[in-house]
């Protein structure tokens, strides 16, 4: 996603709280009781904590991502902390007085999910919008189809028009569409042509205004392309079509949303945070803070409103104040280090590669490559800026060029200011050639690959992106693995819900849409696949000691999935469902 500002954080707040809590209020889990207990009383994670009892956890599979000790039988919880692992008789014995006891009925319990890259201010980005997704997730597979949609939302949400000035839609997708372009201007034009209409692509890379939003976006013939983004424009090479990319769309964005209101961007980072429990995370990322955003975030935190762990990474080119990098949380917020952003989408055809698109975008040529947001100064010139201070930097580089250039500038910083423990991050590296992970291990940069990719685009990069070849290794996971390299495995909400189980069947499997297999010798098994989701992305925040593993003096920080993972088919992964996320001893979600 790495949306270049959050115009859009004010606008969406309010619709976005409603609805997205609605999905956290959901009726309590029923716990039933466990036979032949003697020692305790029956009752539910949430239940425990309010007793301030001893809690233990049986009767069900226990996975705890512990190569030591991989499954055990009982563990029990005190304080929000894990005491003992292991034989429920032995685990019993350390309880002190009473202790509720959570039968899992079978049930799965394992590490709570730690998000390695996503937007949690913006998850709800969707919420308010207009759903434009195309199938599975929703009905916009045709440009009729996205109108009928966005004309349906309007006459739903008056009073969001009302206050904004705008209609907004979420989520479109050109690849999924029939029609396999863009919408413009003309197609929005149709839904409305007295107010302001402004569509975001999937990727959030792009977007699309009819006319009125492009006149109250100071959009014109004359207006030139920003650097790092571009108008595209009509046949006649000068009119803009609405469709923006990149630093073109951002702009354009913050100008149409400018009005934020502190109240509402509150409630909407309440309302991300709950969301991304519902799928299981207890730390949650904001992976591109743009100015003010660590600040708000704070003040959530401050308020008591999170029920997860947040780590903040602000822009290091336009939030460098707000860099202050810490180790430990203050009311459940931390900022982690800094964000650079190299380059843009794959699937908007805006990411920098070395070999040129399959099928270039309308209007270039067929040496079309991409093109990178920042100069080669600018990420040489952050990475030193990190590398002197000490901060960890995380880079969005998705286009193999874009990966060259993160690779030489710590190349260099690393060289300059000698080896140490940095943890630098490779943000997405769809593309990274096979022989640059050998570079990468030699750096120490710990690369997050995003293999959820291949099931909403990869059938979209063999035909038209990256061409049959290419597309077959993007999210290099294996590859990595045989070279001994841990990674992580994201979503980058709200690209996509962060929906962990389908984070894990997509690593797994690697299935597309139309159900093909793409690469499937960059598949990985699923107990890998969970410690990209637990373990290596705590190894990434320097949290390994108190996250991402079942095992004692680490925070009690579980989910209960409906099934055992590492029972399950390949193929059945994507049925599991969470039941409950448990956050430090307390139940943060529970579904029903």
């Amino acid at each position: 996603m790495c949306f270049a500002c959050s115009p859009f954080a004010g606008a969406l707040a309010d619709a976005m709280s409603r609805r997205a809590l609605l999905k956290q209020t959901v009726a309590g889990f029923a716990w039933a009781g466990m036979a032949g207990a003697t020692r305790g009383f029956v009752c539910s994670p949430a239940e425990a904590a309010t007793e301030s009892v001893d809690t233990l956890y049986i009767g069900g599979p226990i996975v705890t991502i512990n190569d030591a000790q991989p499954t055990a039988e009982a563990v029990l919880v005190r304080g929000g902390k894990i005491v003992a692992v292991g034989p429920r008789a032995e685990v019993e014995k350390q309880a002190q007085g009473p202790v509720g006891i959570v039968d899992l009925k079978g049930k799965a319990l394992l590490p709570g999910f730690v998000d390695p890259h996503g937007h949690v201010v913006m998850v709800g980005l969707q919420a308010l919008a207009a759903n434009l997704l195309p199938a599975p997730d929703g009905e916009g597979n045709s440009i009729p189809a996205l109108q009928r949609v966005l004309r349906d939302w309007i006459g739903k949400n008056g009073k969001i028009i009302e206050r904004y000035g705008v209609i907004i839609g979420f989520g479109y997708d050109d690849s999924q569409l029939e029609e396999q372009r863009h919408p413009t201007r003309t197609d929005l034009d149709a839904v409305s042509s007295d107010t302001p209409v402004m569509i975001v692509h999937q990727s959030g890379h792009l977007g699309v205004l009819n006319s009125k939003g492009l006149d109250k976006a100071g959009v014109t013939k004359e207006t030139a392309n920003p650097p790092g983004g571009a108008f595209r424009r009509e046949a006649d090479g000068v009119t803009p079509n609405g469709v923006c990319e990149e630093a073109a769309f951002f702009g354009a964005a913050g100008k149409l949303l400018g009005g934020l209101d502190a109240d509402a961007y509150l409630d909407m980072i309440k309302a991300g945070a709950a969301f991304y429990a519902s799928f299981g995370y207890t730390t949650v990322q904001e992976g591109r803070a743009m100015p003010g955003s660590a600040t708000m975030l704070a003040k959530a935190g401050e308020a008591g409103l999170l029920n997860v762990d947040v780590v903040v990474y602000p822009d290091v080119f336009q939030s460098l104040k707000e860099i202050a990098p810490s180790r430990a949380y203050t009311n459940r917020v931390r900022v982690g280090g800094a964000k650079a952003t190299i380059d843009g989408s794959p699937q908007g055809k805006t990411a920098f590669l070395s070999q040129p698109y399959y099928k270039p975008p309308d209007g270039q040529d067929a040496d079309y490559r991409g093109y990178a947001a920042i100069t080669k100064e600018q990420i040489v010139d952050a990475v030193d800026l990190a590398f002197a201070n000490g901060w960890q930097i995380l880079t969005h580089a998705n286009g193999d060029a874009a990966v060259d250039w993160l690779i030489e500038a710590v190349g260099d910083a690393t060289a300059k200011h000698g080896p140490g423990d940095r943890r630098a991050v490779l943000i997405h590296g769809q593309t990274a050639r096979l022989d640059q992970l050998p570079k990468l291990k030699a750096l120490a940069i710990l690369p997050s690959f995003f293999p959820m990719h291949t099931y909403y685009w990869g059938d979209w990069h063999r035909s038209s992106v990256l061409g049959p070849e290419r597309a077959e290794r993007i999210s290099p996971c294996n590859s990595a693995r045989k070279l001994g390299m841990i990674f992580t495995s994201h979503h980058d909400a709200p690209v996509a819900n962060p929906d962990s189980i389908r984070v894990l069947s997509a690593t797994v499997t690697r299935v597309t849409r139309s159900g093909y297999v793409l690469g499937p010798e960059e598949r990985v098994d699923t107990l890998t696949a969970l410690k990209a989701m637990t373990i290596w992305p705590a190894v990434q925040y320097f949290e390994e000691a108190s996250k991402g593993t079942i095992e004692p003096g680490k925070l009690a920080d579980f989910v209960i999935l409906s099934g055992d993972p590492l029972a399950a088919k390949p193929e059945d992964l994507i049925s599991l469902k969470v039941v409950e996320t448990i956050k430090e001893g307390k139940s943060v979600y529970r579904a029903t």
